[in-house]
């Protein structure tokens, strides 16, 4: 369910002339398409739509925008903000039913980090893949996608197909199995494994010196 409402109102008159009066009236101008029907530009309140993009819950989320009683759930897609002052400029909205398919991109949330065998023995995250791109019902789209770390050993890795997502959420990449992340060592410990390595074989050489020196 949309957790986000929005009374919007529909703007007859479109062009950029009509955009600045809008925002000059302290609304946020927009558009809502998709869905096998017209384009309708729209105008929403600022406040409004404030509120919504500081709960973390307005981008790529289904909404409800109401308008004279008539409600339209929505997937919020494109937020235009204004390059000094960082307000919202336009909003696009693309018109959904709750169990229609869509592709999202889902952010990431390790678990298990102070089990991880690798992280224990001073190895680092290589994170590739901060969130995730994937197919799941607009009306159920997961707040995050559980990367399980717990049992990673130094230089393991897990791939998306590792991943143990929601009922009904598909991975949209099919063509490959992408790295979301990976257990490295770091740098220091891997100049002193071959610190210890070269003294190891200066030693040898060392020994067999003697040796041969005995020998003559």
């Amino acid at each position: 369910m949309a957790d986000i409402i929005l009374n919007v109102d529909v703007r007859e008159q479109v062009g950029t002339g009509n955009a600045r009066a809008v925002r000059r009236a302290d609304m946020v101008p927009g558009i809502i398409y998709g869905g096998g029907e017209d384009p309708v530009s729209i105008s929403l309140k600022k406040n409004e739509v404030l509120k919504a993009i500081n709960t973390g819950q307005f981008i790529a989320k289904m909404v409800k925008l109401s308008h004279k009683g008539k409600e339209q759930f929505a997937i919020t897609h494109d937020i235009q903000f204004h390059p000094v002052k960082d307000t919202p400029q336009h909003v696009d909205f693309y018109r959904v039913k709750e169990d229609t398919v869509i592709t999202v991109e889902v952010k990431t949330h390790f678990i298990g980090e102070e089990e991880c065998p690798g992280l224990k023995q001073g190895g680092t995250l290589n994170v590739v893949r901060y969130t995730i791109e994937v197919n799941c019902p607009a009306g159920s789209i997961p707040e995050s996608i559980e990367v399980d770390l717990s049992e990673l050993e130094m230089g393991d890795s897990i791939h998306i197909s590792a991943l143990k997502l929601p009922e009904g959420v598909t991975s949209a990449i099919t063509d490959r199995d992408p790295t979301v992340l990976t257990v490295v060592a770091t740098r220091g410990e891997t100049e002193e494994e071959e610190g210890e390595g070269e003294e190891t074989a200066e030693g040898e050489e060392t020994a067999e010196a003697g040796e041969t020196e005995g020998e003559a």
